[in-house]
């Protein structure tokens, strides 16, 4: 098989909103043509480092869309790759041409499923009686409830879903992972880079944050057109950046839960029982931070390695499989050298989409899809049998004991 000889459908609708609304499904079928919308959303924070996105999407409310990449559309039962993207809750999309999955359905005979969900103010608001916060968790939620029903037309398993995400997309897994409501739709996790000590912020914080960005509204935000939302986030995340002092910490983010008895948000230890995860990090993550110090080895340990090393601990004495890896590729002429997102263009997209990203120096392209076809390997290995198997430098997997 070959990336050309692979099916792309898509976008698809996988549920709707209204705004600042939990998601709910799409009708069974849904006959609508999807709007192919990305959610709005502010230039990303790390343009200076992956390079601006070369492909463009409308941006619109309409936006709970997903794409499909399978070897065929058949009875084969192949595993699935369930997709969440990263951007710090605030910018990407599913259908970005970054996250094209041609690569990995044709070297793995798997099916890739890539997600939009709500960004921002429009996924992460916490306001009383406005917006109850983590709107786009609960988005990705009703994806992988719609793969679960749908995903064998397209050739995939929907009792082999492995959901992966990075950065925010990983955070969001960590999460899912809490959530009684999750439990069964997937079998396999992959997290990489995500920074878990921002999993969630105190519900009294966002509440906080949220009344300043009403202030910044200064209209019902209910009703306010998409600019201003736009415009009163931006001012938001420069009032929490005054706050927080921290370049990295975004200011709509899930939040915690309100532990009511029908959302205990706290079954951990059941859901990943007998789960296979794989968690890791970039050797130079915390080089795409500038700001947050100088010292790059010693925040990237504390910003990802001790927060998902305690996560791989308890997942693996609650009874999951749990592998570590540790991505260590300093690409030449690169000013960043193994840093946050790296692995994405080893992963996912072509030549084209990722032309003269700043992160990748000046490795051919030929070099990086080389580098890419082995990391590849191994996320396909571990979606296939719960572990990574044999891997080389500079990709690092290890078993982590329960």
């Amino acid at each position: 098989m070959t990336e050309s000889t692979m099916i792309r459908t898509g976008p698809i609708r996988y549920a709707t909103a209204e705004r600042f609304t939990r998601s709910r499904p799409v009708p069974d079928p849904d006959t609508r043509p999807s709007s192919g919308e990305i959610c709005p959303q502010l230039p990303s924070r790390l343009d200076a480092v992956m390079g601006p996105p070369l492909d463009r999407h409308p941006q619109g409310e309409d936006c709970l869309n997903l794409s499909i990449t399978t070897p065929a559309r058949d009875a084969g039962a192949r595993p699935v790759l369930v997709w969440l993207h990263g951007g710090g809750f605030s910018s990407g999309a599913g259908l970005m041409d970054w996250y094209d999955g041609g690569a990995l359905a044709a070297q793995g005979d798997v099916v890739v499923v890539s997600v939009n969900y709500r960004l921002g103010a429009l996924g992460y608001l916490c306001l009383d009686g406005i917006s109850e916060g983590n709107l786009g968790l609960y988005d990705q939620w009703e994806a992988l409830r719609w793969v679960s029903t749908h995903i064998d037309a397209y050739g995939g398993d929907p009792g082999n879903v492995t959901v992966m995400g990075q950065s925010a997309g990983g955070l969001s897994i960590r999460l899912l992972l809490d959530m009684p409501e999750a439990k069964g739709l997937f079998r396999r996790a992959i997290l990489q880079s995500a920074p878990l000590a921002l999993a969630t912020r105190p519900r009294d914080d966002a509440q906080v944050l949220g009344r300043l960005f009403a202030d910044f509204v200064a209209t019902d935000p209910r009703t306010a057109d998409v600019r201003a939302i736009l415009t009163a986030q931006r001012e938001t995340a420069l009032a929490n950046l005054s706050r927080s002092g921290s370049t990295m910490e975004p200011a709509f983010t899930p939040v915690e839960a309100a532990h009511t008895s029908a959302e205990p948000f706290d079954s951990f230890e059941e859901n990943v029982r007998g789960l296979d995860i794989l968690y890791g990090w970039n050797l130079d993550d915390m080089t795409a931070f500038p700001g947050e110090g100088d010292d790059t080895a010693d925040l990237t340990r504390r910003a990802y390695e001790e927060p998902l090393s305690l996560f791989g601990a308890r997942a693996a004495r609650a009874g999951a499989q749990v592998h570590r890896y540790r991505l260590d590729w300093r690409p030449a002429a690169s000013p960043f050298g193994a840093t946050h997102c790296l692995e994405l263009p080893l992963l996912f997209g072509s030549r084209e989409a990722w032309r003269a990203s700043p992160m990748l120096g000046n490795v051919p392209w030929q070099d990086v899809d080389t580098l890419g076809s082995k990391l590849r390997t191994a996320w396909i290995t571990f979606v296939r049998t719960g572990t990574p198997g044999r891997t080389s430098a500079p990709l690092r997997c290890v078993p982590v004991p329960g």
